[in-house]
């Protein structure tokens, strides 16, 4: 069901991989994350939506014990963030952590140095890094120095490196941004099957679709605070109904058609965009069959006709106020992830 900001918490920590409680951080005089409540179901993909500057990445940051909060509490399978993080980083992968890879090393030599610094054999370190490469698509340029890289690539090889320990629970801060179409498909292909094999993904993003394509549920952030949280059907159902498109065979027929679909419908929101298109709010599914035989009667033909649910793209819009969700705009200092990552 729809939750709006302040709902109350879920039962119990079992079935969650994350739980958090009126998370707060601060810097200076910026409340980049201010009260944010979080329930991730393990073995999930949930998606966290918003603009930068929204507060999402600073809320991933906490979450990972990558700073520490100013306020509130969470748990990563039940283990305190702030009490317990060197439980909690056992438990999770995070994307952006090995920034500080060797640039004059290859792809492969970097996967195995992160890989034996995890503890693996050296046989153990190089199957894997070669599964990974592969997972990935970097095979051919496994001994490529990383300077020779692309940010599409570099993007990938920090994804294959946050993959080594096979984490239960993995952070994803826009992983597909700057990527190509075909690459962004196959990062997303790659997700589905870490969810497949029993991990949780926590992702952030900034495209729409990539939200609606892939999480099971959706926290909506703007302002530091989670504005709407839900499945993306229900975020879409929280701002309008479905509408119904027909296109008019004959476009002199369109005014008659009007009337007819004002007359059956129960409506006068009907919208005639062009000669013969015709576009009305459906709040009731079953009066289209009526709409449908009194157009057959009068002998109006269509030569299309479907429903449109509205697009994530209005949910935001509707929810924020924000246009554009692209805007380059901080939500925090810009701080290297490893240097943070230890200092609690």
């Amino acid at each position: 069901m729809l939750q709006r900001h302040g709902a109350e918490a879920g039962q119990g920590s079992a079935n969650f991989a994350v739980e958090a409680r009126g998370l707060v951080k601060v810097f200076g005089d910026n409340r980049a994350v201010d009260g944010v409540d979080l329930e991730v179901r393990a073995g999930t993909v949930y998606g966290v939506l918003g603009p930068n500057g929204a507060g999402k990445t600073t809320t991933v940051r906490m979450l990972a014990t990558l700073l520490r909060p100013d306020g509130g509490t969470a748990r990563v399978f039940g283990h305190d963030v702030v009490k317990e993080p060197h439980v909690v980083r056992q438990l999770i992968g995070v994307t952006g952590q090995y920034a500080s890879v060797d640039e004059r090393l290859s792809a492969m030599e970097n996967l195995v140095i992160f890989s034996r610094l995890l503890g693996l054999s050296r046989r153990e370190a190089h199957r894997k890094a070669t599964d990974l490469l592969d997972e990935f698509g970097l095979t051919e340029a496994a001994n490529r120095p990383l300077k020779k890289f692309s940010g599409g690539m570099r993007r990938r090889l920090d994804l294959a490196a946050s993959l080594i320990a096979q984490p239960p629970l993995i952070f994803l801060d826009e992983p597909t941004t700057g990527l190509d179409p075909r690459t962004r498909a196959q990062m997303w292909d790659t997700i589905r099957r870490l969810v497949s094999l029993g991990s949780t993904v926590l992702l952030t993003t900034q495209y729409l679709d990539e939200a609606d394509q892939l999480a099971d549920r959706i926290a909506v952030i703007d302002h530091g605070r989670v504005v709407a949280e839900g499945t993306a059907d229900e975020l879409k159902a929280s701002v309008g109904t479905s509408s119904l498109q027909l296109q008019i065979s004959n476009p002199e027929q369109t005014a008659e058609a009007r009337r007819l679909v004002e007359q059956s419908l129960d409506t006068r929101s009907v919208v005639s965009t062009s000669a013969g298109k015709i576009t009305a709010p459906m709040t009731d599914a079953d009066r289209v069959t009526d709409l449908l035989v009194c157009l057959r009667d009068a002998g109006i033909g269509l030569s299309e006709m479907s429903v449109q649910k509205p697009t994530l793209d209005e949910v935001f819009l509707t929810i924020t106020g924000h246009g554009d969700t692209a805007k380059n705009n901080d939500d925090e200092p810009n701080r290297p992830l490893v240097e943070e990552a230890y200092r609690q």
